[in-house]
């Protein structure tokens, strides 16, 4: 097997960890459920669509694995490899593929969040209500960040800030929300948001699971 293939495979491998921590409390029901391990693995593959080896891989996956760190670490190893077969395999990453998610921070990031109020001209706490002063919006938002009941996220490419993504915890659920600046939509921005805020978002509220409320913008 070349050094290619492998890190094909190991794609392949981090890419099932990923959505399998993602769908962990169903994907352990289906283990719990299954007769042995051969089903097992099959059940797995058959739930994250993916081959045997990958299945086999998340039923052996360790339990320190689960942790916040675990889950960053496993996802950094995906974006590696993606950027290696990028380059290897002569396809430069879209635009899209190469946006990435970081937390909001009040002063770096009032200007997008101002676009998107502009924009959307609503509150940013997903209630729909109409919009208030700037600053206090950032401040309550913050707040409910720090009490680990919302997440605020900047969509960026390279030093370009592309739009925004909010999740809220209400009733044991995470209410998504995507928001995209009018310059960068129809460009598939909107769907990496949305795919990529799902193991953010499976980072900040490890047990609830993930609502959409709103189609992703530009998607």
């Amino acid at each position: 097997m070349s050094e290619q293939d492998r890190n094909v495979e190991r794609r392949e491998i981090a890419d099932a960890l990923v959505r399998a921590l993602e769908r962990r409390h169903e994907l352990l029901d289906a283990i719990v459920e299954s007769e042995d391990y051969d089903s097992a693995i099959e059940a797995i593959a058959g739930m994250l669509g993916t081959s045997p080896v990958p299945a086999e891989a998340v039923l052996r996956l360790s339990f320190d694995r689960l942790t916040k760190v675990g889950r960053r670490r496993i996802r950094a190893e995906l974006e590696d490899l993606n950027n290696q077969l990028s380059f290897t395999m002569g396809e430069p990453a879209t635009s899209a593929e190469a946006m990435t998610l970081r937390p909001f921070a009040a002063d770096a990031d009032r200007d997008v969040f101002a676009a998107r109020t502009a924009d959307m001209q609503e509150a940013g706490d997903g209630s729909g209500a109409p919009a208030g002063d700037l600053d206090d919006e950032i401040r309550a938002g913050l707040q409910r960040v720090e009490a680990e009941e919302a997440a605020w996220l900047v969509a960026v490419h390279g030093s370009e800030k592309i739009g925004m993504v909010f999740g809220d915890l209400i009733d044991g659920e995470v209410n998504l929300r995507i928001w995209i600046h009018p310059a960068h939509r129809k460009h598939g921005y909107g769907t990496a948001a949305l795919r990529k805020s799902r193991s953010e978002m499976a980072a900040y509220f490890p047990a609830a699971p993930l609502v959409v409320r709103a189609p992703a913008a530009g998607a």
